[in-house]
């Protein structure tokens, strides 16, 4: 039987979105948006020097199609990307009314966001007097910190010293649907942490709001703190069975590689594998090596996102977009024959855009090991439905084949 693996480089869009109009980054609209584009011209021009130099490589992705693919979503120009495609290429557009990890994540695997996510308001304080109640009494402390949007480096740094202190954790959100808790490992306690956001969960979770993320950290006032790896996502289930439960429920084993876990809280999945981007990309390789035939294997790439778009950081961007696709080398030398690769996007993150959220983008599909087939413009949910092709099982969700 055939394998299956879909690659998500979080927030590698290509521009184009319809509706990024809607959208906005600091009162500015996403209209014009392009990640890859906008990389590849600061790179070309000489924008994007920290520790990489020269136009944007990316010889793996773009013999795919990477570059062919954007011009159905954006006539932006992006150099060093003229490669002539020997994969499937296209973009995909979503339709769920955000443009957050969840909502990317549950379209590409099949189930549009049927409702709208609630956000916290960008003001001080951002959240509700009777929800910070519940979260002090739920871990025993007298209060609350922060209360207000920030990036979570920063909110540390700023009252990781109090927290010590007072021992109330530390609470903030962005401009994702999301709800934040910061806290010492060993003042406060991990798995008091984790405790606390899991029993918290369901308030949000009827809220609306996508994500409740435990976010530990180490460290002295003295040395300055650091997150650790033990981060932990609570998500929202998805409203509907996504591909990780049409293949499970078809027999077939379902691997998670990176945040998959958390985005689908573990529905239709029967492994996961974490750590860092260059962590995950061993765990991807060994997959490919051991993945049983008839396997789906759903991996997340976040670096992209977290590290360089979020913080508009365009040389790391390049320089990691640089490095994942030297890594692709490595899945070639490891697919059987009747493997298929999909390689895309939830959503975009452009690190030359003006404030710090994630842009409303059209996302590259990208396909390796059914030779070349150019598809235009399909829709998220059409990944879903191509991925239970290739397997032979049933879709149940609203896209259709591209295969």
């Amino acid at each position: 039987m055939s394998r299956a693996f879909l690659i998500v480089m979080d927030s590698v869009g290509l521009g184009g979105a319809p509706d990024a109009d809607a959208f906005f980054n600091d009162g500015r609209p996403d209209t014009g948006a392009n990640t890859i584009a906008h990389i590849a011209q600061a790179c070309a021009e000489g924008r994007a020097e920290k520790g990489r130099t020269g136009p944007l490589r990316l010889p793996h992705l773009d013999a795919l199609g990477l570059g062919a693919a954007m011009a159905h979503a954006s006539s932006d120009p992006a150099p060093g990307l003229e490669a002539a495609p020997e994969g499937i290429y296209g973009v995909a557009a979503e339709i769920s009314p955000g443009k957050d990890t969840p909502s990317g994540h549950w379209e590409l695997a099949g189930v549009p966001v049927p409702w709208d996510w609630h956000y916290f308001p960008n003001e001080q304080p951002a959240f509700p007097k009777d929800l910070m109640a519940r979260a002090a009494e739920l871990c025993g402390a007298g209060g609350t910190l922060a209360n207000c949007h920030a990036s979570g480096t920063e909110i540390i740094e700023r009252f990781g010293a109090e927290h010590i202190r007072s021992g109330w954790p530390i609470c903030y959100t962005s401009a994702d649907s999301v709800f934040q808790i910061a806290a010492h490992e060993a003042h406060f306690g991990l798995d008091r942490l984790l405790k606390l956001c899991e029993d918290l969960a369901p308030t949000l979770h009827a809220m609306k709001v996508g994500r409740v993320i435990a976010r530990p950290f180490v460290g002295t006032p003295e040395a300055g703190f650091t997150r650790t790896g033990n981060r932990h996502d609570y998500a929202i289930a998805p409203p509907a069975p996504t591909i990780c439960d049409w293949a499970k429920a078809a027999g077939r084993r379902v691997h998670a590689v990176g945040k998959i876990g958390d985005i689908f809280s573990m529905q239709g999945i029967d492994e996961v594998r974490k750590g860092t981007d260059a962590v995950l990309f061993d765990h991807l390789c060994d997959l490919m090596e051991t993945a049983p035939d008839g396997s789906f294997t759903f991996a997340n790439f976040v670096e992209f996102d977290s590290l360089y778009g979020h913080r508009r950081d365009v040389s790391g961007y390049a320089r990691h977009l640089e490095w994942f696709d030297a890594q692709i080398g490595r899945l070639y030398a490891r697919a059987r024959e009747g493997d298929l690769l999909i390689f895309t996007a939830d959503h975009g993150n452009d690190p030359t855009w003006s404030g710090t959220d994630h842009t409303r983008e059209m996302v590259p599909v990208l396909g390796y090991g059914r030779g070349l087939k150019p598809l235009g413009r399909v829709a998220f949910a059409d990944v879903a439905a191509s991925l239970a092709d290739h397997l032979g099982i049933e879709s149940h969700g609203p896209g259709r084949s591209f295969l």
